[in-house]
């Protein structure tokens, strides 16, 4: 049974800061860091279970590693100072990141076999951070590691986005999980090198720019209060994505992905939930990582890396024409920002947009996949990761953010786990609109 409530017993935060003297200095950001949108603490939070009869205390050694892991990346330990036109940069001076000591009176058995998102009571694995908005002047990372009854721990966290994406964020607790595990170093060492991600002088900006600039404000999404919407988190299961390729009858040359079955499944239930008109444009942002892809970025890279292809099209094309057909189109705009003068002009973008007021994108879904990001490689030798991810607490970073994640059930099948929110009359309508393509009837 999952716990419905505990409270977790903190010790006053401190200040951790590198274990050695590092470089006081200012590092700038890179214009994918830089972005106003990435202006907030992201929370985290992982589950661990011993695995040695032998005992040993995870708040010490994590602390101890933290320090350790923050003279390879002593930028985080610095602050956030802002620059005239909007400019963010990292001033190194070594003041430190908070951590919070805790202990909780119940088990991982009673969190979930195992965890899986919105995670209960996520808060009390998470220390108190403030205005999770304001990043000027503030530590850059808070961490929380609270011991459980069974023996198991947790470690909640919260980094400045600008500094980090989802994939730097888990090299950093690699790091920390190295040195535990008794590692010199860190086994993948941490890359700086931002400029590699700067807008070119003069910039050179294609089409993409023309979905950033279209707002009415009159999309409901917009016009609802946080507080009259749901968050609501939707398993799939091997055969329920089997059900959903059953619907890509046509030839598609390129392996179609789950995370592009289940985009696509989403997007046409949650546009039919919110009642567009039939000739409204509607627009799908999904997240690609550059790592791996843009041949520049060195492995140790553990800024923001994630590229943001955009899909346009109507109501009617979306909702009533074929599966296949919105694949493809999701395909052809992975495809074209392959292509790194896309992946350039999206920086370039990006460096131009943070100069604009910001303002909403009216009918766009985003779609971001962390099912990949590096986290079930972590490893503190005498315990090991069981579940975590990204917790449903306060506000939304974003009203229009779907992420996915995953987890194994207790046969080791992998089972996919997708966030929604909308508002609560549109709920139930997507809850009944994605049922069907799940229907194994009606997709055969």
């Amino acid at each position: 049974m999952v716990a419905s409530s505990f409270t977790a017993r903190r010790t006053k935060p401190e200040l951790v800061t590198p274990a050695r003297a590092t470089p006081r200095e200012t590092k700038p950001l890179s214009d994918l860091d830089d972005s106003r949108s990435l202006r907030f603490l992201e929370p985290g939070v992982e589950f661990f279970s011993p695995i040695e009869e032998k005992k040993r205390d995870p708040v010490e050694a994590v602390r101890a590693a933290l320090a350790e892991a923050l003279v390879h990346y002593y930028p985080i330990a610095g602050r956030m100072r802002e620059l005239e036109k909007g400019k963010l940069v990292v001033d190194c001076t070594g003041e430190g990141v908070v951590f919070v000591e805790a202990d909780a009176d119940v088990r991982l058995v009673e969190l979930g076999e195992p965890p899986v998102p919105p995670f209960p009571c996520a808060e009390e694995f998470l220390c108190d951070v403030g205005d999770g908005w304001d990043v000027i002047g503030r530590p850059l990372f808070f961490m929380q590691v609270t011991r459980l009854k069974c023996g198991g721990f947790v470690i909640g966290s919260h980094i400045c986005h600008n500094i980090a994406d989802g994939f730097g964020t888990i090299l950093f607790l690699k790091a920390i999980a190295d040195i535990v595990r008794g590692e010199v170093e860190p086994t993948i060492l941490p890359v700086w090198e931002r400029e590699l991600l700067m807008a070119r002088i003069p910039p050179c900006i294609n089409t993409l720019s023309e979905e950033f600039s279209r707002a009415k404000d009159d999309d409901i999404m917009w016009t609802t209060p946080t507080e009259s919407m749901v968050c609501e988190y939707f398993t799939f299961s091997p055969s329920n994505i089997a059900a959903l390729r059953r619907l890509v009858r046509a030839k598609i040359t390129n392996v179609v992905t789950s995370f592009e079955l289940l985009t696509v499944a989403m997007w046409r239930s949650r546009t039919v939930a919110l009642g567009y008109q039939s000739s409204d444009k509607v627009r799908l942002m999904f997240t690609m990582n550059a790592r791996g892809r843009l041949t520049k970025l060195p492995k140790g890279y553990y800024g923001n890396a994630i590229l943001s292809p955009v899909v346009e099209t109507t109501v009617t094309e979306l909702c009533e024409g074929s599966f296949e057909h919105t694949i493809g189109l999701v395909q052809k705009a992975k495809h074209e920002m392959l292509e790194e003068e896309n992946m350039q002009s999206m920086v370039d973008l990006m460096a131009l947009l943070r100069e604009r007021p910001p303002h909403p994108i009216d009918r766009l879904y985003i779609s971001s996949d962390i099912k990949w990001i590096g986290q079930t490689e972590l490893d503190f030798g005498w315990a090991k990761r069981i579940g975590g991810g990204l917790p449903a607490i306060g506000d939304k970073s974003s009203k229009i953010v779907s992420d996915h994640s995953m987890y194994k059930d207790d046969k080791g099948e992998r089972m996919i786990v997708v966030s929604m929110l909308l508002p609560r009359t549109a709920m139930d309508i997507f809850k009944k609109d994605i049922a069907v393509y799940l229907n194994e009837k009606n997709s055969k």
